[in-house]
This record gives structure tokens, C-alpha cells and sequence, in this order.
């Protein structure tokens, strides 16, 4: 059995916080980015590998938890249940604009016209060979992990396409990927909407995640004396207060909390 303090070997803090889970599950509530902290970043968006034990583990961890754990993902919220079948948690897609908790799920709909800047986008992308355009529904993002050469021609033609898309769409930037979502969702808004319902309501919240679009949900968390955890090497500046060196460990924690 995979022991917490051997799970977590990066920061003191993060050790002693994640412990106190196993001593008040009923006071904490966990949020839980995909990419890059559950799961190893990989290529392509859909060359992702799920662990066979990590939705079983997640399941686990929920149920210690009286529900409150939930996915907070710039996936749309369908592709998040594909990952973790035959599991589905409480979830934030799309930063937020899709929502799924005890009281439904709420969808920002893609208007004709931003259908139609996707495909616009898409037949574009052909001339940039490696740019991959992933199609989320209300939110498109342009991925150069396999061109980056392309970067900043992209960030240029990314903004250019922020610009057609109007005020109810924002551009967000993450790890060698430029991405246009619903202006009016972050992560952190997700947070604040799940601690409107049970079973999240009154709880502090743990967040972890790995990218600029989780920086939002970590201040939420500080704000409500939570733990904001950020995964991977120390870089940008972030306003996480302590971190996890890798998705892996963070799968140790899950791993040792569910146990």
C-alpha cells in the first residue's frame, strides 16, 4: 500500500494538508484538473493514457470525501466521462462553461457563428502542418506541441480569430496550445458555483493543477483558506501555494488518500 508520506515528496506543507483529509474528510473538497495533473501530457490531446486503476481510486477518494471531489477540465465534460468510465464526478468542462453537480448540469451553447470560425480555423490550421485544431463544442483550441515553429504565427492568427469571435469569447493561453472559450467561465467561477450546492458547500477546497488556467481555481482556494497545489517544475510565477513535482505523485496521493 502506497503510504502519503512517501507519495508526497516535494513540499512539507503539501504533506501535512493532504493528511488532514484522512483526519476531516467532511471539511474538505477536492477540484482536480486532467490534463497534465491526473494525467500525463501527452502529443496530441487524444493520446492521453489513463491509468487502469486511477477511476477506481478517484471513485474511492469521492466517496471518502461524501462526493465532494470534482474535475475542473478545459475537456469538454463528455470527453472527461470517456476518461473515467464507468465513473461520473461532479465536473467542470470547458473551464467551466459546462457544468455537472447535485443541481444539473448548465451548457454554454457554440452560436452559428463561432461554428462557423471553427471551420474557418480548422481549413487554416492545414497550411501549418503538425497544428492540430481540437473541436470542443463552444470552445476550439489550436495545439503546436508536434509544430512549434508555428507559435507565434498562430498566437497572431489565434488573436485575429478572438477578435471575429466577439466579447462573449476569450483568448486563453496554456502549455503550447492557444484555445478561444466562452468569456463568461473560468475555473475559479466553476469553484465558486460548486460551493453554492451539497455537497460542497461549506467545505475548504483543495485544488491542484498544472497550467495557467487553473492559476484562477488556486485563488479561489487561498481566498477560502484552502491548499493550491501546483504540479511540475517551478517556472511561471503562480499563486499556487505549495506543489507537486508531477502528475505522478499526484496519482501516489490519490492513490494513498484512497486506500
Amino acid at each position: 500500500m502506497q503510504s502519503l508520506e512517501n507519495a508526497v515528496q516535494d513540499d512539507d506543507a503539501t504533506q501535512e494538508m493532504l493528511s488532514l483529509v484522512l483526519e476531516e474528510p467532511d471539511h474538505w473538497a477536492m477540484f482536480l484538473d486532467i490534463d497534465g495533473t491526473l494525467l500525463n501530457l501527452a502529443p496530441t490531446p487524444d493520446a492521453i493514457e489513463v491509468p487502469e486503476a486511477l477511476p477506481g481510486q478517484l471513485h474511492r477518494l469521492s466517496n471518502k470525501l461524501g462526493g465532494a471531489l470534482a474535475l475542473v477540465t478545459g475537456r469538454s465534460l463528455a470527453y472527461a466521462d470517456e476518461l473515467f468510465k464507468p465513473f461520473a464526478f461532479p465536473t467542470a468542462g470547458l473551464h467551466g462553461a459546462e457544468i455537472r453537480n447535485a443541481a444539473g448540469m448548465q451548457t454554454i451553447e457554440a452560436t452559428p457563428e463561432f461554428q462557423a470560425l471553427k471551420h474557418a480555423l480548422t481549413a487554416e490550421a492545414e497550411h501549418y502542418p503538425g497544428v492540430l485544431i481540437e473541436d470542443k463544442g463552444a470552445a476550439v483550441a489550436a495545439h503546436y506541441r508536434l509544430a512549434p515553429e508555428y507559435e507565434k504565427v498562430l498566437e497572431e492568427r489565434m488573436h485575429h480569430y478572438a477578435e471575429v469571435a466577439g466579447s462573449n469569447w476569450a483568448l486563453q493561453l496554456g502549455k503550447m496550445v492557444f484555445e478561444l472559450r466562452p468569456a463568461r467561465s473560468s475555473k475559479g467561477d466553476a469553484l465558486e458555483r460548486f460551493f453554492q450546492s451539497d455537497p460542497f458547500k461549506n467545505r475548504s477546497p483543495i485544488t491542484i493543477g498544472d497550467d495557467l488556467t487553473d492559476e484562477s481555481m488556486f485563488a479561489i482556494a487561498n481566498a477560502r483558506g484552502g491548499l493550491s497545489v501546483r504540479v511540475g517544475a517551478i517556472g511561471a510565477p503562480s499563486c499556487a501555494t505549495s506543489r507537486l513535482s508531477s502528475s505522478a505523485l499526484v496519482r501516489n496521493v490519490i492513490a494513498a488518500l484512497a486506500a
